[in-house]
């Protein structure tokens, strides 16, 4: 595997046409084992404030911020300049604090005692009576992404 910056196919000089990046990491548990654990470590053994999960994947809010950061990882990489500063102040910093507090999505997880299937809080909330959000998807054109 090259680098983790810049383009691993070079443009085309002959037809005009830039070949798209390659992702550097394959999916998201290959970012996380070999990108963000080893350069981002945090003792989250027994320091009040942060908390991990072992099975991070198990939380859906934990799972798409890590998605995020890494999809905006794979593009800001190829920004020699600025890229990685940008990423670490606009994406990993807003991200980490949130992942990491002991009120966030690993709440009731540990290192010591693994993860908390039994999770008895969530937003709670009632549907809004009918008609008050007419349906939207019809106004829209083209395709859904």
């Amino acid at each position: 595997m090259s680098s983790p910056t810049g383009w691993e196919e070079e443009p085309d000089f002959e037809t005009g046409e830039e070949e798209a990046p390659r992702l550097y990491y394959q999916n998201l548990p290959e970012f996380i084992r070999e990108f963000f654990i080893p350069m981002f470590p945090r003792d989250v053994t027994n320091i009040p404030g942060l908390t991990w999960c072992p099975k991070w994947w198990l939380h859906p809010e934990a799972a798409y911020r890590f998605d995020s950061l890494w999809r905006s990882w794979e593009h800001l990489r190829l920004d020699a300049a600025t890229g990685s500063s940008s990423w670490l102040r606009e994406h990993l910093d807003h991200h980490l604090p949130l992942l990491l507090s002991d009120s966030g999505t690993f709440k009731g997880c540990s290192i010591k005692n693994g993860h908390a299937a039994d999770r008895d809080y969530c937003f709670p909330a009632e549907e809004p009576p009918e008609g008050l959000y007419p349906d939207q998807t019809s106004s829209v054109t083209g395709s859904l992404p």
